[in-house]
């Protein structure tokens, strides 16, 4: 595995993913001239390339079990957090990072998943951008799929920048290391760069991209990156950085085009990505089965996976209370654990108080659902967060309004204004959101510290990890210990 520690460079029978097993993930040796000339000699070879990076976000790269692609970090990013309660230490997996252990632990599969798994991400990315260029195609080929690596190679750093460099604050100088940033096809190691380094290259990749996209339409195909996941991602970024009034503008724009789900779609699954709200996701098929390693096989409240049956997860109850009786969002959990009409499990499955309905699967015999990376209820959340965050509350109120309206048909257009109206949008966010891999990252970067007392987490299966305060070290990711090993000084670990 060390060749992949930050190059993150595959074969190219990987990148277009001619087959799909796993021992072709794990050849890690980079790509010689000929084949990369081969690869990208034309256009529709390198659309290949792309659409390879698509598969790589719902593949098992790495061998554990929980790091089905983006989904892996999906569901370390909500166990970490207080809205997502583990009932028991039934089952093993994610149980230490629930109990915010391995990810101060240099050796664990957190850390090197967290770490590599985007850098095989850039590192496709960065083969895509050094070579489109000259290949045999039309410009409009070219725009969309240069556009495309840059996105993605942004939205790869903008991962890992919010878990292994400290926390982003306008302002500052931001000059505590973070990742080595990797722009070209090499085997060279470079040392970490800073912070705001980092969060300068993530903007350029983006803005350039914003540049490439726009004559790019993807058609019902939402795995292709086009200008409106583009801009939901700078909204994404700018949110992070605290720069309000662009937050707000990418976030709109970005929903351009899409409209909320109805209240059959939200109960429906949460399963598929022909949703009208969904703008970005992985589209999974049935010769695409995931099986133990998928999102579902670990979130949903029906597939018989061992996980599923000893360990479904529950919402934090102190936040459940917080949801209005008459919003569609309050029948996703059962409160009293006791539902069998609402609430399938599998065979033998156990239940719990506030157990979770909102993932499932369509086929009962496979652990398939395709997974959502951006919805538009995210950016109608960024637009009126930002906007009250810079003081603009009657702009932010009329912002939240659409989407609390469709979830809850008796919500009424705030009039709160101030912190009030902030934890109001908050608190809509973390129940739309939930389960969507958001809340660790909300956490850090709004400088909060972990709360799970007052509800159904338990002191037992946490470890008694019941609360972190924000200025704790622990909200920094460590490195993994097989990239200092191999960097030989040149890549150095964060504090221990």
């Amino acid at each position: 595995m060390k060749k992949i520690f930050q190059k993150g460079l595959l074969a190219l029978s990987i990148i277009t993913l001619s087959a799909g097993c796993k021992k072709e993930y794990l050849e890690t040796a980079p790509t010689n001239q000929v084949a990369t000339t081969d690869a990208f000699s034309s256009t529709k070879n390198a659309w290949a390339a792309v659409n390879g990076i698509h598969r790589i976000m719902f593949s098992q790269v790495f061998g554990n079990q929980s790091q089905g692609g983006q989904s892996g970090n999906m569901l370390y990013m909500d166990i970490m957090g207080e809205d997502m309660v583990m009932n028991t230490t039934s089952s093993s997996w994610l149980r230490s990072e629930y109990q915010w252990i391995t990810h101060r632990n240099p050796t664990s599969a957190i850390l090197q998943y967290n770490y590599s798994f985007y850098y095989v991400i850039i590192g496709n990315a960065n083969m895509i951008i050094a070579n489109i260029d000259n290949a045999a195609g039309t410009a409009a080929d070219k725009n969309a799929i240069k556009g495309q690596a840059l996105v993605y190679r942004a939205w790869a750093y903008f991962q890992m920048v919010q878990l292994f460099g400290e926390r982003y604050v306008a302002g500052a100088a931001n000059s505590s290391l973070a990742v080595p940033i990797v722009t070209t096809p090499t085997k060279e190691r470079v040392p970490r760069n800073t912070v705001a380094a980092v969060y300068a290259r993530i903007n350029a990749d983006l803005d350039e991209a914003l540049g490439l996209l726009p004559a790019y339409a993807r058609g019902t195909d939402k795995s292709q990156l086009n200008l409106n996941v583009a801009r939901g991602i700078k909204a994404r970024v700018a949110l992070t950085q605290q720069n309000w009034a662009e937050a707000a503008r990418l976030a709109s724009e970005a929903r351009t085009g899409f409209v909320l789900m109805s209240d059959v779609q939200y109960k429906a699954g949460f399963n598929d990505y022909g949703n009208v709200e969904w703008m970005w996701s992985s589209r999974i098929t049935s010769d695409q089965t995931n099986y133990f390693y998928s999102f579902f096989a670990f979130m949903s409240a029906n597939y018989n996976s061992t996980v599923i049956r000893t360990s479904p997860k529950s919402i934090y109850s102190v936040l459940y209370n917080k949801i209005a009786p008459t919003d569609v969002r309050k029948g996703l959990w059962d409160p009293t654990g006791r539902n069998t009409a609402a609430f399938p499990i599998p065979a033998s499955g156990s239940r719990y108080p506030y157990m979770s309905n909102k993932f499932r699967v369509a086929d009962l015999n496979l652990s398939i659902g395709d997974v959502p990376y951006m919805r538009a209820a995210e950016m109608y959340l960024i637009e009126a967060e930002a906007l009250a965050r810079s003081g603009n509350f009657t702009g932010a109120a009329n912002a939240l309004y659409p989407l609390a309206f469709s979830r809850d048909p008796s919500y009424v257009l705030s009039t709160n204004t101030g912190n009030a109206l902030i934890e109001e949008i908050m608190t809509q966010r973390r129940v739309e959101l939930w389960g969507e891999g958001f809340r660790f990252y909300d956490l850090k970067r709004l400088n909060s510290p972990l709360n799970r007392t007052g509800g159904n987490h338990s002191g037992t299966v946490t470890n008694g990890v019941l609360s972190v305060p924000a200025s704790d070290i622990k909200w920094q990711f460590l490195l993994p210990q097989e990239e200092i090993n191999v960097g030989n000084g040149v890549v150095v670990q964060n504090p221990q």
